[in-house]
C-alpha cells in the first residue's frame, strides 16, 4: 500500500549544513534498526539522493517548461535553498527509472551516496538546475541538503 507522503506523521526533524553531515547521518541510519514511514527503503532513498547529486554534474534527463522555470527562479529559489522542501511530489511515471533506483539494498545505496558526495566535492563542473537555473557551488550544496533532509526525514531510528 502506498503512503501519501504529504500527510504522513512522525517524520524526523533533519537539517544538514553540508553534505558531510548528510553522509554521517546516512551511515548512522544504515547500521541500526529503523522505521520507514514513507514508501521507499533506505537503499532507494540513498540511491535517489545520489542520482540527484550526479544530475547536478551530468545534466538532468528531462526538460522543464520555460514558464515554470521562470516562476520557480523568481519566486521559489530562495525557499528551495533555505527552507525544508515539501513532501509528496510525485515523480512522473516516465521519469521514475531515472530518479528511483530499483535496488532496495541499504549497503549499495550507501556506497552510491558516498561515491556521489565525493564526486560532487571533487568535480567543479555544474549544470543549470532543471527548474531553478544557474546556481553557485554553495547554492547547489544547499539545494542537495534541503532535498536530502526531506527524504531522510522518513527514516526514523528505532530509539527515537
Amino acid at each position: 500500500m502506498t503512503v501519501n507522503t504529504k500527510t504522513v506523521t512522525g517524520r524526523r526533524k533533519v537539517h544538514y549544513e553540508n553534505l558531510n553531515e548528510l553522509l554521517a547521518d546516512a551511515e548512522r541510519l544504515s547500521e541500526g534498526e529503523v522505521t520507514l514511514i514513507g514508501n521507499w527503503s533506505r537503499g532507494k532513498i540513498f540511491g535517489h539522493i545520489s542520482r540527484s547529486l550526479n544530475f547536478s554534474i551530468d545534466g538532468f534527463p528531462f526538460k522543464v517548461n520555460w514558464a515554470i522555470r521562470m516562476i520557480a527562479k523568481l519566486f521559489m529559489k530562495k525557499k528551495f535553498l533555505t527552507k525544508p522542501l515539501p513532501a509528496g511530489f510525485q515523480i512522473p511515471e516516465k521519469n521514475q527509472p531515472d530518479f528511483v533506483p530499483e535496488n532496495d539494498d541499504t549497503e549499495q545505496g550507501l556506497a552510491e551516496l558516498r561515491e556521489a558526495i565525493q564526486r560532487f566535492q571533487d568535480e567543479p563542473t555544474r549544470v543549470k538546475h532543471a527548474i531553478l537555473g544557474e546556481l553557485t557551488a554553495e547554492e547547489w550544496e544547499q539545494f542537495h541538503c534541503r532535498h536530502a533532509e526531506m527524504h531522510m526525514s522518513f527514516i526514523v531510528p528505532a530509539n527515537e
